[in-house]
């Protein structure tokens, strides 16, 4: 049986060679390492370089990007009697030389694969020395651009040739992320010693056949495909032939699978490198996206046995049965460019996708731990959203992330990981790509959150509309990855998902890649341009990016930046605000709201606010075409560090309003006015869910009592009408509004109330600076529950969008709702988890904790 040793501990890490910026307290150290992690992270443990993350620090550490580092350690080694002993290194960040007692073992220039090398020769008794020196990235990318030729697409906001290197695109600066360019060992490393054969790979293909029934299929079927290397020379049989690629062990090899009761085996033919054995299994559980079902998962294991030899190896995971597609059929057959579908579908249901765009959790990806992904994953979760898209400028992401996702029904797009440039398809980026992307899709094919794979972010957009074509001219660009190689990986690898060359991308290369008829679409006008009103002019397919910026919370800009005065526009809050313009749009997009701030605390609450109102008003107007459009991935659910950007859940993992927002527009039930040319029409949209994961779509018929009312500010009721509306499963029911009721007589003081039975929701007539608000009143009491504090405040006026913000109180302190509109005499409950100190009603009763937008334009008297 094989052995693995971790080779974690002792290491030491070094600058090494020359380098501009280098202090000299760093240039004499040699310091303690952590493994897995990097050199900032262990720069900033041994004291030596400030927190990156703090103030302006990031422009001061440029230096560590440029540099070359050594990491070292020793480790005592007894000969285990194995045939062959392998050093693994799952992941080294990026151009490394690694050496063994004084030997160079081998080169690597890619983040986003492993590698393993037969140490065994190289190995002696007693102590061994081992060494991984880092080149510089920046230097290696800038290298290979000027031998290659230059490529468009790094601009002011992304100026490094990320395109030429094989590693986290955003490392090297995004609109939301800084330039803190990494090395070191950032997954884990260690020796492997084993005998005879080993699986070199398993991949398992799960489909199933669908039954009348939603929570079960009729059979299930996993086809376990093996490779398997040998470690030495084959024997083949008694002949002595030794047959095809190397063995070390005598014919009789058994590949052996079982997964829910099943088991089958097959013998591999002497010498053979890869086998076959596939499982039958009755009646399994669907596995379904949270809400939809449940989510079983099943433990499948594989094993090679060698006779007389026993298990030489083996290998598990868990496997969840279900059937996706990606429905892209024309709505016409006779005219394809009418317009065709861009559905998800599960288990024969077509998924209306509730989404966020996913980049990496930090910078330093070694710190995000299995604790931190599902922290972030039940926070998504918990806004109902039920889809994240691993975007292409970050990384293939630990297994541990999808299994958060296979545990919480959270399906997940994974982009292949080009984004926002031309990326060269010579060599040595050609064989790269491949090695990555064949490794990376059978690593995760056993994930049954896995339903996308996804060519690239932007790239092919970018040919189309960024003005490359005169730039790259006759050149590659990245064409025959997203057209040819990925898809025939896909196909070959992992044959159980779709694939798609881009996002957005339009299915064909002779039509414009970003329409609202094919294929999946980016809205980026707004935000950039225009007002957020203008997302009602689009009726795209499936949304894959949009979104609006908006400030960190209050505690996580604290804690980052320092500035005396805080201000939106001082030295720090800038360094923390990527998007070119970034400030100068949040601005503009305020304008046609709010009025100019009074203040920084105004500016930062207007400014988050008006962000929950944006996707709002979006992702409202996509649901309500439903059907039509099936699919809405904002833009973007976590950050990688505090900053000013599109997160709904910012770099210290505080929720902003926006995550509030999401969970409200995103629930399965939503009832939402729109404006549409016949009049006001009140939207109900029904997800199907039932309460209860049994994946059953019986009795998920939403049936309710409709009541619309016009009414003033001062509580009274201008005009009312009342219907009941029954919604089927994964259905819209659309409701004119009334004439008498949509027509206001004064469009300051009026809004209109639309209550469906334990939902409703309003419609202003004007925007909040045009609206005669009354200034905010309330009446708060403060009691204990427990661990938690119960704020409940009772409004006297009309307050709407009520904020508490538990961070004013406690930076360790978290609220339960926010953004919630009280009519006069409604009182509502926060309920405020880990203050660390008793808070009385003095402290709650007014800003900076307890905001509304009412105050944006009549302060609290």
């Amino acid at each position: 049986m094989s052995q693995w040793r971790e080779l974690h501990e002792g290491w030491t890490l070094q600058v090494v060679g020359e380098a501009d910026g280098v202090p000299r307290e760093v240039a004499d150290a040699v310091v303690p390492a952590t493994v897995p992690g990097c050199v900032h992270t262990d720069l900033l443990a041994a004291d030596l370089i400030p927190d990156p993350y703090l103030d302006r620090n990031e422009y001061d550490l440029a230096w560590i990007g440029r540099a070359c580092w050594r990491y070292a350690t020793s480790f005592d080694w007894t000969p285990d009697g194995s045939d062959r002993v392998d050093l693994v290194c799952d992941g080294l960040d990026t151009v490394a030389t690694v050496e063994l007692n004084g030997e160079v073992v081998a080169t690597t220039q890619n983040m986003h694969r492993s590698y393993r090398f037969d140490v065994g020769g190289r190995l002696r008794e007693g102590r061994n020395e081992l060494v991984v020196t880092f080149a510089s990235a920046q230097a290696y990318a800038e290298r290979l651009r000027d031998e290659l030729g230059d490529l468009p697409g790094p601009n002011s906001a992304t100026p490094e040739p990320f395109n030429f290197i094989r590693k986290m695109a955003c490392n090297f600066g995004w609109d939301w992320g800084p330039v803190l360019v990494t090395a070191g060992i950032w997954k884990s490393i260690g020796l492997h010693s084993w005998s005879g054969a080993r699986l070199a790979r398993v991949r398992p293909v799960v489909d199933v056949d669908l039954g009348e029934q939603r929570d079960v299929a009729t059979a299930g079927r996993v086809r376990v495909l093996a490779d398997v290397e040998y470690a030495g020379p084959a024997l083949a049989g008694s002949d002595g032939d030794s047959g095809a690629a190397g063995g070390g062990v005598k014919a009789g090899l058994t590949l052996t699978a079982s997964v829910a009761g099943s088991r089958a085996e097959v013998e591999v033919p002497a010498g053979a490198t890869s086998a076959e054995v596939e499982l039958s299994v009755d009646n399994p559980r669907l596995w379904w996206p949270h809400g939809h079902g449940e989510q079983p998962l099943y433990d499948l294991a594989v094993e090679l046995s060698g006779g007389s030899e026993g298990t030489l190896d083996g290998w598990s995971r868990r496997v969840g049965f279900r059937q996706v597609q990606l429905d892209t059929e024309p709505d016409d057959a006779a005219d394809p460019e009418a317009g065709s579908a861009f559905t998800l579908v599960v288990n024969g249901v077509p998924v209306f996708a509730r989404g966020a765009n996913w980049i990496p959790d930090d910078c330093f990806p070694s710190r995000v731990d299995a604790a931190r992904y599902r922290a972030r994953l039940q926070q998504a979760k918990d806004a109902h959203i039920d889809l994240l898209r691993v975007w292409g400028g970050g990384l293939y992401e630990q297994d541990t992330f999808y299994d958060a996702a296979d545990e919480l029904g959270i399906l997940v797009w994974q982009d292949f990981l080009f984004a926002c440039a031309a990326y060269p398809e010579e060599s040595p980026i050609a064989e790269e790509v491949e090695a990555e992307a064949r490794e990376n899709v059978a690593r995760l094919m056993p994930h049954p959150s896995l339903v996308l794979w996804n060519g690239n972010n932007e790239n092919i957009w970018a040919w189309f509309d960024w003005g490359w074509q005169p730039k790259v001219g006759d050149r590659t660009w990245g064409a025959g990855y997203y057209l040819d190689l990925l898809p025939r990986v896909v196909g070959e690898t992992d044959p159980s998902r779709p694939y798609w060359p881009g996002s957005p991308y339009s299915g064909s290369m002779d039509r414009h890649p970003n329409t609202d008829e094919h294929g999946c679409k980016h809205v980026w006008d707004v935000w950039n341009q225009v007002d957020y009103s203008v997302y009602r002019t689009y009726v795209p397919r499936f949304v894959a990016e949009f979104g609006w910026q908006g400030p960190p919370t209050w505690a996580t800009l604290t804690r980052a930046v320092h500035d005396d005065p805080l201000a939106a526009d001082s030295p720090g809050v800038l360094s923390h605000q990527k998007a070119t313009d970034g400030n100068a749009k949040l601005a503009r997009g305020l304008t046609p709201h709010f009025p100019e701030p009074a203040d920084v605390e105004d500016w930062h609450w207007s400014t988050q606010l008006n962000q929950a109102r944006a996707l709002t008003v979006g992702i409202e107007h996509y649901r309500s075409h439903r059907g039509r459009c099936m699919g809405t991935v904002v833009w973007q659910i976590n950050d990688c560090w505090p900053v000013t950007s599109w997160a709904a859940v910012d770099g210290d993992a505080r929720p902003k309003p926006l995550w509030y927002a999401l969970r409200k527009v995103y629930d399965p039930r939503l009832v939402t006015v729109q404006p549409r040319p016949e009049g006001l029409t009140v939207f109900l949209v029904n997800e199907g869910l039932t309460g209860g994961d049994n994946g059953a779509r019986a009795g998920g018929v939403w049936r309710t009592d409709l009541a619309v009312e016009r009414r003033t500010f001062t509580g009274e009721v201008l005009a009312h009408w009342s219907t009941s509306v029954s919604v089927d499963p994964a259905a819209t029911a659309s409701v004119r509004v009334p004439v008498d009721v949509a027509t206001t007589t004064d469009p300051s003081r009026e809004y209109v109330l639309v209550v469906a039975g334990d939902r409703r929701t309003t419609w202003f007539f004007a925007a909040d600076k045009d609206l005669a608000y009354p200034a905010p009143e309330w009446d708060v009491e403060v009691t204990a529950d427990g661990p938690a504090t119960r704020v409940t405040v009772t409004a006297r006026t009309l307050v709407r969008d009520l904020a508490l913000f538990a961070d004013r109180l406690d930076p360790a302190a978290g609220v339960d709702d926010m953004l919630v509109t009280l009519l006069p005499g409604e009182s509502h409950t926060f309920r405020i988890s880990g203050l660390t100190r008793p808070v009385d009603v003095a402290e709650v009763s007014g800003r900076p904790v307890l905001r509304c937008a009412n105050d944006t334009v009549s302060p609290a008297k």
